[in-house]
């Protein structure tokens, strides 16, 4: 059975204040709990229903009723359990390698885990986001990342200052854009993406170096605008086709 102020200290690592506070974070799905496993990330306990990884003895194992799981778990419908995980400690000396991608106040979780999965897939390693974006080891991100969190590092910047001090190609997605469909496209430098509701800020717009859109084949003109998910999909993928088409 677990303590009140175990359950207490679990339920309140949904607010990033207490994540800093404990320096920890939840990670719960079979899936992304294998992939947090494989990883350097230190796991500090797993509270778990039924084992799912007989294997792992390095770890501490704390078992549960599922009564007690649904207390501390952050999902409508809980899974086999929890993984309570130190968060990293990332060099602040950002080294960036081949395409990076920069995110402009970026606040909903469902995109951001999103983005961080789309950049595992498309062989991005680098994340830089805007202080007032969406946290990464928010649990709705960590889910939705379905374990890409664990290989893709995400940097927490002044995006501004950073991209001022910059001397590679940096691309922004906006509406008068040229198409992607029409730029040969260098393979290093970093695509900047916009906020859901604002789109890329005035400031950050002024240091882009190239500005990219997605045209438009639709018959009727009634969409006003991709999801930013989707968009950066579509963005990377055009990126990635040129890559191979040069290879």
């Amino acid at each position: 059975m677990l303590s009140n102020n175990v359950i207490k200290i679990i339920t309140s690592l949904g607010s990033k204040k207490y994540r800093q506070k404990y320096n920890l974070f939840v990670v719960e799905g079979v899936k992304n709990i294998g992939e947090v496993i494989k990883s350097s990330i230190n796991i500090k306990e797993l509270f778990i229903i039924e084992d799912f990884w007989p294997e792992v003895t390095h770890i501490k194992k704390t078992f549960i009723e599922e009564k007690d799981l649904k207390k501390i778990s952050f999902l409508t419908t809980p899974n086999v359990g929890l993984a309570l995980c130190e968060l990293p400690n990332y060099d602040e000396d950002i080294q960036l390698n081949g395409l990076s991608i920069a995110l402009d106040d970026i606040r909903d979780p469902g995109n951001l885990g999103t983005i961080i999965r789309l950049a595992d897939w498309f062989g991005v390693e680098d994340i830089l986001c805007t202080k007032e974006s969406v946290d990464m080891y928010n649990p709705k991100v960590v889910m939705s990342t379905m374990g890409s969190f664990t290989r893709v590092k995400v940097h927490y910047i002044d995006l501004e200052k950073y991209l001022s001090e910059y001397k590679g190609n940096i691309f922004g997605t906006f509406m008068e854009g040229e198409s992607i469909y029409e730029q040969t496209l260098p393979q290093e430098g970093i695509l900047v993406m916009g906020n859901e509701a604002n789109g890329i800020s005035p400031e950050i717009e002024k240091l882009t170096t190239n500005k990219l859109s997605i045209p438009f084949f639709g018959k009727n003109g009634s969409t006003e605008s991709l999801n930013v998910a989707v968009a950066t999909s579509v963005i990377l993928g055009e990126f990635k086709s040129q890559l191979s088409h040069k290879s």
